[in-house]
């Protein structure tokens, strides 16, 4: 198996709560590094169109708002 090691985004701060993505035999994994045990896995052009389709806003109905 060939893996990356885990890079941490760069809009993260320094404190635990962020967002890490490595490579692992051609896959892409994505984690929360607070929730290290929870791995999504995706092929880079689903990632690509699921990055596209959120810049678009095509998800922005699932954001709330708090009073």
């Amino acid at each position: 198996m060939t893996s990356s090691a885990w890079q941490k985004s760069s809009y993260s701060g320094s404190n635990s709560d962020c967002v890490e993505v490595r490579t692992v035999d051609g896959l892409i994994e994505l984690r929360e590094s607070d929730e290290g045990n929870v791995i999504v896995r995706i092929t880079p052009p689903n990632l690509a169109d699921f990055l596209q389709a959120a810049k678009a806003g095509e998800f922005d109905h699932l954001i709330t708002t708090a009073p």
